[in-house]
């Protein structure tokens, strides 16, 4: 990956989108749904840059969203389809998620009964999902496995209540994370045995998320296959609902060194951190690509890059260069556009990221920039 433009003329620390990376994955998403008449929404828990959304709604059919703010940020910037999922809705928030959401899926039997009348009374035609726990999973930690033991995503089969379903148009399970279509259809499988009986009641079926569709080595003829099984079998329609796979590496972090130092090894403080501006390299944990530079030891210069916060541990990683850094140089992190925005935080009173989109005619636009009322907002 290269970003083509003048990184002097960009505010440091900043995310750049670059809108033909992006439109090149949601032409990929698009021939999927063009293939096979599946339906694919963008999870916003992922990425939720709302200026591109005009853009998105061109190729997808509209947005997931867990929370009622999500939900108002998808149909106001959006205005296509709004599926709202949530492990548990409270009473505060529900009568404004019905106002936004054209579809919603409900973690329980509980939470179904207790809001079904809502559903049934509301002037808008409002289609409702249950989502089910297959129990199978073939993510390794737990903290990214939704049907990991003791879940508190879904209801099980044991659970399953296939007399309570009056009302229900629909089943939603999530159970991947980053993999590739073989994994789908093994889940499939599992899905169909346990659950085909209550699935052929049904008007659609949702795949959920943690498909890497628009990864170089993703196996799209296996996905295709995948989901007209399902369509073709009972004659229903299926949801994709991706968020990473529509931004993946579409977007970088551009950031400056602001000082060097040594203590046992060259480390170099630059101004974005880890803990505010990439959380998921401490939380996943991973090591982001930078440009031009190789592991450590790989080139001559070895540098360790901190941020400027006050946490000890807010170290991004080791890498190597062919040449000595200096306060000054410019960095880019690649593959910056999702859970990145979404995540960040004004920990230590540390700035936002400027938001900027390198357009398809190579034109750099900042589209927002933050500031100490942005960071005093969220507080009393």
């Amino acid at each position: 990956m290269e970003l083509t433009i003048d990184l002097n003329a960009l505010p440091s620390p900043c995310y750049v989108v670059d809108e033909k990376l992006l439109i090149k994955n949601l032409e990929k998403l698009k021939s999927v749904a063009d293939r096979t008449g599946c339906k694919i929404l963008l999870a916003q828990k992922g990425f939720s840059m709302f200026s591109v959304y005009p853009l998105i709604g061109n190729y997808l059919n509209g947005v997931t969203s867990s929370s009622v703010l999500e939900a108002r940020l998808g149909y106001e910037e959006m205005g296509r389809e709004v599926h709202t999922y949530a492990p548990a809705f409270s009473d505060t928030d529900f009568d404004e998620i019905l106002s936004y959401s054209d579809h919603i899926v409900f973690n329980s039997f509980q939470q179904w009964n207790k809001f079904k009348d809502k559903v049934k009374n509301h002037p808008k035609h409002i289609e409702c999902g249950l989502r089910i726990n297959p129990e199978y999973s073939e993510i390794e930690v737990d903290m990214y496995n939704p049907c990991f033991a003791h879940s508190r995503f879904g209801v099980t089969l044991e659970n399953f209540e296939a007399d309570q379903l009056d009302g229900i148009d629909g089943l939603h399970f999530h159970t991947m994370c980053e993999q590739n279509s073989d994994t789908l259809e093994r889940t499939i499988k599992v899905v169909d045995d346990k659950f085909g009986e209550s699935i052929k009641n049904m008007k659609w079926i949702n795949f959920g998320g943690g498909h890497h569709i628009t990864r170089p080595d993703y196996d799209l003829e296996t996905l295709v296959r995948s989901i007209l099984y399902m369509k073709d079998k009972y004659g229903i329609d299926v949801y994709l609902e991706p968020g990473e796979a529509v931004a993946l590496n579409t977007g970088f972090l551009v950031a400056t060194v602001l000082d060097i130092l040594d203590n046992g090894m060259p480390i170099a403080i630059l101004d974005t951190s880890a803990a505010c501006h990439m959380p998921d390299v401490l939380e996943m944990p991973y090591r982001p690509e930078i440009i031009g530079a190789g592991m450590p030891n790989e080139k001559a210069h070895t540098y360790r890059f901190g941020g400027p916060t006050c946490l000890a541990g807010d170290v991004i990683g080791d890498y190597s260069f062919d040449q000595p850094l200096k306060p000054g140089d410019k960095l880019v992190f690649c593959d910056m556009a999702h859970y990145s925005m979404v995540k960040n935080n004004t920990f230590n009173g540390i700035n936002l990221p400027s938001i900027v989109l390198n357009t398809v005619n190579d034109e750099i636009k900042v589209i927002k920039q933050f500031g100490y009322e942005d960071f005093r907002g969220r507080l009393s």
